[in-house]
């Protein structure tokens, strides 16, 4: 990259009402030099820095230009901004063979928020916060003892943080402060609440309609500036016009000849930035039209998860469990195959869910021995899990062949469905060759202090080992990255598959990602033109899950967090809806309002879903122990009800809808094992019957409806136990409704001005809709929910 940078002055205005937005020719490449979309870059209240070839892979820029009010250096790879811009967001400018290339920046909203801590006369040597805000690391945050408080100063964004207290090292719940919040473990956190704008007076974005290659997009407020990125280029002022609250964005006339294009969209005022507007397009027009919807559309996924050894046995031949008395048989191998998976594949089974991805377990070798201990009861485990490789590169026979994966692949493929393989990239097992050749590749079992570094998932997220028996390879030394990552790069070259759930993401240094992610675009999209997905997991604070998610990372993670809050308000009676609603509503603000995270009914390392709503679980018991020691049933069939209305939310809401297998007709179960029970097929009874045909409806109804898929989201109402949101696409509405009492209740819902038509329910057809004016009645039955189309 050539040493010259400049610096700008961007204002973008609207055009004078008087005049119309017009198409122009753009001149993009037919070869764009982003693969993808270039993700915004979050400033910091000092500084940031970022790679430059996350988002320039192939050819670099000869120069990069930013606001007068920041500063930028770079070193070789690395560009550093300096400062904070003056406005909510600004743009970055790069040239590439004389193109210019547009990513957008946001300026930090972090503010100082002074923390202090009186000890009531109790003396500590030492004391830290550890919370939402600090990745739940006392080492990241300790406190000062000063004029008889301890304090520190904390740089926060608006939003709720738990945080516990740790006194010499003695966690406790913050007396100082009367707000609290359950962790969904059987305690509770302290809350710091910490707020910002005021949401009423920032604009909202709503897409309205569309006319010859014109985007008409309404807006609340008054916008003082929009930013329009069309592909990797911003559009320029002839493109925008604003009159009457809405704003018309010509597109490029380029467009029309692209078979899949992306109109991103924010606006800002004085108060603060809006909300994103997404429209994928084809040959220039928005995707309103369900045959326009392809699988590799990222925002179209909907995923089953399945655990290969628990699913289907297709092939007893390869059937080995491990013979070893001290083994629990919840603990051994089950049976489960890959011929098992192809076999309901071309049953049709999944087709007749609805979903579009599968995603399996590991595939690849895992030990034949037993390991670890567990004292209650004791046991040990076999490797039927998967996320015990001795191979990186090797299909486990118990499974079947790696032309039985091609097959898997080609066949999922002619069903319109795509596949994700569990990578495990963290650790290995004892046995594996690269800890055998290369002891000196992990990190260390022993902490300084002579303490074992295992499950230490907080302090030390990047070198704690998961077992004695587990190593943890240091994923920060090249010589390490290489090789792991050209493991994962194997399995798309030579199986085909569609991308990876990464296990144990944060326990990897940010190198490893940024290295896979390079080599996947360098040696499959742009060759192959292939569309890939990476999802990570990572259990923490939404900071750290979206510090892996951008152009030159992981597409998206799992939202853990959403899903603790989504547990409590469907599965206990006394949780309001608001707690769901603020949590969605922040994680907006952090991946977008059009994001790829996962939205899980469950996985392979919590309770099951539907135990916790009938009662059979209680969210303060030690759930691993309770699937051990108790034959876990479903003592109360309103929980049914309940796991259709939490199925209900993860497919209406934006983001990818992930079913855990079995939860489709609600199998109970404790923590791993017992959450790990084998698949049933027949034999279901007819409340699971009829939780299956529901999500079966619920996930065909996505498909069917683009505005489920690509909407804007307007929360409308929200109580205690009623909540409703819309979802709108140009014109097209999803009104969803929910009732989580133990009575039946009709709900009044009032609609935005924008929004006529005719009501109709989708989900129980025979519902009655009373639709006056801009009022929505409707009745309904304890913990239900319906949604409502509305549309011309």
């Amino acid at each position: 990259m050539k040493k010259a940078v400049f610096f700008f002055v961007f204002t973008l205005l609207i055009t004078s009402c008087a005049n119309e937005a017009k198409r122009e020719l753009i001149h993009y490449p037919k070869t764009d030099a982003i693969v993808g979309l270039a993700s915004p870059i979050q400033l910091q209240p000092d500084s940031m820095y970022f790679l430059i070839s996350e988002y320039f892979v192939t050819n670099r820029p000869d120069s990069l230009l930013v606001p007068s009010e920041i500063k930028l250096r770079t070193h070789g790879d690395t560009a550093w901004i300096i400062g904070n811009i003056d406005n909510p967001m600004a743009d970055l400018k790069a040239f590439v063979d004389q193109t210019r290339y547009d990513i957008p920046l946001k300026s930090s909203t972090k503010l100082p928020v002074i923390f202090q801590f009186d000890a009531k006369g109790i003396s500590y040597k030492n004391v830290a916060l550890k919370g939402d805000f600090n990745a739940w690391n006392p080492g990241n945050t300790p406190l000062v003892f000063k004029d008889n408080r301890w304090r520190t100063t904390l740089m926060l964004e608006s939003g709720n943080y738990q945080y516990l207290i740790v006194a010499d090292g003695n966690e406790m719940l913050d007396p100082g402060k009367t707000e609290k919040m359950d962790n969904g473990m059987g305690g509770f956190n302290s809350l710091l609440t910490v707020d910002g704008e005021d949401p009423e007076k920032l604009p909202y974005l709503i897409t309205d309609g569309f006319d010859n290659g014109i985007v008409k997009i309404g807006t609340t407020q008054q916008p003082r500036r929009v930013l329009a990125y069309w592909q990797n280029r911003l559009l320029g002022g002839k493109s925008i016009s604003l009159k009457e609250n809405i704003l018309s964005i010509a597109l490029p006339l380029e467009a029309d000849s692209m078979q899949r294009s992306y109109l991103r969209v924010w606006v800002f005022n004085d108060e603060g930035v809006s909300n994103d507007i997404f429209v994928p397009l084809e040959n220039g027009k928005p995707l309103t039209k369900t045959t326009m919807i392809e699988r590799t559309d990222k925002n179209a996924l909907m995923m089953y998860f399945m655990m290969i050894d628990r699913f289907s046995d297709g092939d007893p031949n390869n059937d080995f469990p491990v013979n070893d008395p001290e083994i629990n048989p919840k603990a051994n191998y089950f049976g489960g195959d890959m011929q098992g998976i192809l076999n309901k594949i071309n049953d049709g089974y999944f087709d007749s869910l609805g979903v579009n991805t599968v995603w399996m377990s590991p595939i690849t070798l895992n030990p034949e021995g037993a390991y670890g201990l567990y004292p209650n009861p004791k046991t040990k485990f076999s490797g039927y899990h998967g996320y015990w490789p001795i191979r990186s590169t090797v299909v486990d026979y118990r499974y079947g062949s790696m032309d039985l994966l091609k097959e898997i692949v080609k066949t999922a493929h002619e069903h319109d469905m795509n596949v994700l393989l569990d990578y495990v990239a963290n650790h290995v097992h004892e046995e594996h060759p690269i800890f055998k050749e290369h002891p000196d590749w992990v990190t260390n079992l022993y902490l300084p202090d002579g303490t074992l570094n295992t499950e230490r998932w907080d302090d030390h997220r990047l070198t704690t080992w998961f077992d004695v028996f587990m190593p943890t390879l240091d994923l920060s030394r090249p010589e390490v990255v290489e090789p792991m990552t050209d493991s994962a790069l194997f399995w798309l070259q030579e199986a085909g598959i569609d991308g990876f759930r990464h296990d144990a993401t944060k326990h990897v240094p940010e190198i490893f990602w940024e290295t896979l992610t390079r080599k996947i675009k360098t040696e499959i999209i742009i060759p192959e033109g292939r569309s890939v997905y990476q999802i990570g997991e990572t259990y923490g604070s939404k900071g750290l899950i979206n510090s892996y998610i951008g152009t030159g990372k992981l597409d998206a993670q799992f939202d853990f967090n959403v899903y603790d809050d989504a547990i409590a308000t469907f599965a206990r009676p006394e949780v309001p809806f608001d707690r769901l609603q603020n949590g969605l509503a922040e994680s907006f603000d952090i991946y977008g309002y059009h994001n790829l995270m996962g939205y899980i009914t469950g996985n392979q390392d919590r309770a099951r879903f539907i135990s916790y709503a009938s009662g059979d679980l209680k969210f303060d018991e030690d759930t691993k122990l309770a699937g051990w020691t108790r034959d876990i049933e479903i003592s109360d069939s309103t929980a049914y009800d309940k796991l259709a209305s939490l199925m209900a939310f993860i497919t209406t809401i934006p983001g990818v809808p992930v079913i855990y297998y079995g939860d489709e007709y609600g199998v109970p179960g404790g923590n791993d094992p017992d959450n790990r029970r084998w698949m049933k097929f027949t034999g279901l009874d007819k409340r699971e019957l009829a939780l299956r045909n529901t999500v079966s409806k619920l996930f065909k109804t996505r498909k069917k409806f683009p505005t489920l898929i690509y909407g804007d989201t307007r929360f409308l109402l929200t109580k205690a136990n009623q909540w409703a949101y819309l979802r709108s696409w140009f014109g097209e509405h999803a009104l969803v409704v929910f009732n989580k009492s133990a009575e039946m209740l009709t709900m009044k819902i009032t609609l935005p001005n924008d929004v006529a038509g005719n009501a109709k329910p989708v989900i129980n057809e025979t519902r009655t809709i009373i639709k006056n004016g801009q009022v929505i009645e409707i009745e309904l039955p304890p913990n239900s929910f319906e949604i409502i189309i509305i549309k011309p």
